[in-house]
């Protein structure tokens, strides 16, 4: 058994464990929350350095084989999304240590943390279909329960709408599974890869639509999206910006997975819907954006309006628009983190996050500004950020293609681009540039030097991966590209973790 897939899955189990030993002990568990996520961002680390250098790694828990046990898969495509995982927890880590309050912690914030993290992990390494179900699951009772600490109105309202639409996902995930069970008898993805090709086209299309929806509304693509700017605006910056960073790329990491290995004979069936799912997702995204006064629902807004990129890539279905599909999937969790992040500390600072509340934000906090400047221009895709490269790879990917429908969809995307900048224009005028309003409240009291590391490292940290991805994109861009591949390449799956050949 190669222990390096399961500790990212058991050492945010065990943290939360532990957590609930010492639930009384606040500071404690902050401590654990930081260890932890170092811990899980090294790993993630050494398992990228391992697949990118050894190739894809399996592991086939109690030595039992692929088809009758549980089997967890690490190609460069997970080790990726592993890798994203550690990133945002370690920054949310060191940031909840000032953002959430003593209430949050003591209803149990720090061990379902842990227990998001175990999911995404979990479903980031499966390569069983039914356990790509359960982690689901983990996720939705973890991030629910985040969602209404704290109960406030608006909070609950957010939180039901979330977990009544992905009941409803689930719903039909569990019912996909069903029928492919009942069907192939196999549960094992890569044994499913084998055996699905034998059964008719009706039952195939059948699955490939039950998956699309039940992975387009954790995706919140449209017209499955409504539920995430109404959840998205209430909880505090840590929650949303751990929302933001990975649970809508559990959805798209699925649809990737799944697609590409089950349906690619459907490919070209399935691919006019996808592209018009992905037109719209960022056509409507960002005018719902630009139509907001409130910082945290631009953002929310924009977090719809950019999955539409990453399912443009993956629907023109080629190995070049499926990196530059991952590639969006790095650089969005990466800066949509960092953005709520900013957000959070706008509101300290500022008192407020409703635009007509702010200004004057440049003056008063200039190292603020600055990290949000850099931040907000890479979601809207200037050079030389990490923005500018993963529009430009879905772009050029698209003019490769060169058909009519590749066309029209980098005509959205560019147009989507202009709104995001003017969006981003807005948030920097109102809050940032503008005098501040007479009766602007006054600012937050002096805090501790230990408080504004705990504000300002991890929105640093984070600017800084932007900026050296998009100074340095060389390597990312090779490891995307050979992800993508491995992708697309069923056979090299199946024969890692089955050891026989794809016919």
């Amino acid at each position: 058994m190669n222990a390096l897939l399961i500790l990212p899955v058991i050492v945010p189990l065990l943290t939360a464990a532990l957590m609930l030993l010492v639930y009384r002990r606040g500071a404690t568990q902050r401590t654990l929350g930081v260890a932890s996520a170092l811990i899980q961002f090294a790993l993630a680390g050494v398992l990228l350095y391992v697949v990118a250098t050894r190739g894809i790694q399996v592991s086939h828990l109690g030595g039992w084989p692929a088809r009758f046990g549980i089997t967890f898969v690490a190609d460069l495509l997970s080790a990726l999304m592993v890798m994203l995982s550690g990133t945002i927890a370690l920054a949310a880590a060191v940031y909840s240590t000032w953002n959430i309050d003593r209430e949050r912690r003591a209803y149990g914030f720090y061990p379902l943390m842990q227990a998001l993290l175990m999911g995404a992990n979990g479903a980031f390494l499966t390569g069983d279909f039914f356990n790509l179900y359960v982690w689901f699951e983990v996720l939705l009772i973890a991030s629910f329960v985040l969602l209404v600490l704290g109960n406030e109105r608006p909070q609950m309202e957010g939180a039901l709408k979330y977990v009544t639409l992905n009941l409803i996902s689930s719903m039909l995930f569990l019912t996909a599974v069903g029928i492919l069970y009942g069907s192939v008898s196999a549960l094992n993805m890569a044994d499913i890869a084998v055996k699905l090709p034998e059964l008719p086209s009706s039952i195939t299309g059948a699955l490939a639509v039950l998956l699309l929806v039940a992975f387009g509304i954790k995706a919140a693509v449209f017209p499955l999206f409504f539920w995430l700017p109404d959840s998205y605006h209430t909880p505090p910056a840590t929650v949303i910006a751990i929302f933001a960073g990975l649970l809508t790329k559990v959805g798209i990491y699925s649809m990737l997975r799944v697609f590409t290995l089950f349906f690619h004979n459907n490919a070209s069936n399935d691919q006019m819907l996808i592209l018009w799912i992905a037109g719209f997702t960022m056509a409507v995204g960002v005018l719902g954006a630009v139509a907001q006064a409130e910082v945290r629902r631009i953002l929310a807004f924009h977090s719809v309006s950019q999955m539409g990129y990453i399912v443009m890539g993956f629907a023109l279905m080629s190995a070049a628009s499926v990196a530059g599909a991952i590639f969006f999937i790095l650089h969005h969790g990466i800066v949509k983190s960092n953005l709520f992040l900013i957000a959070g500390v706008m509101q300290k600072r500022g008192g407020s996050t409703r635009l007509k509340d702010l200004g004057a934000l440049s003056q008063r906090e200039p190292f603020l500004a600055g990290l949000f400047f850099v931040t907000a221009m890479s979601l809207a895709g200037l050079p030389p950020l990490s923005g500018f490269w993963a529009k430009l790879s879905l772009v050029q990917a698209g003019l490769e293609i060169g058909t009519p429908e590749a066309f029209s969809v980098i005509g959205v995307s560019l147009a989507v681009s202009i709104f995001t900048l003017i969006s981003m224009i807005k948030i920097w005028t109102e809050a940032f540039w503008k005098p501040a309003p007479e009766d602007l409240e006054p600012a937050a009291p002096e805090v501790s030097r230990s408080v504004v590391f705990a504000m300002f490292a991890p929105i640093l940290f984070l600017t800084v991966l932007i900026v050296l991805m998009g100074l340095m994109p060389e390597p990312v861009l090779n490891l995307v590209r050979e992800a993508a591949e491995q992708l697309r390449d069923r056979a090299g799956y199946v024969r890692a973790v089955l050891g026989v050949e794809l016919q």
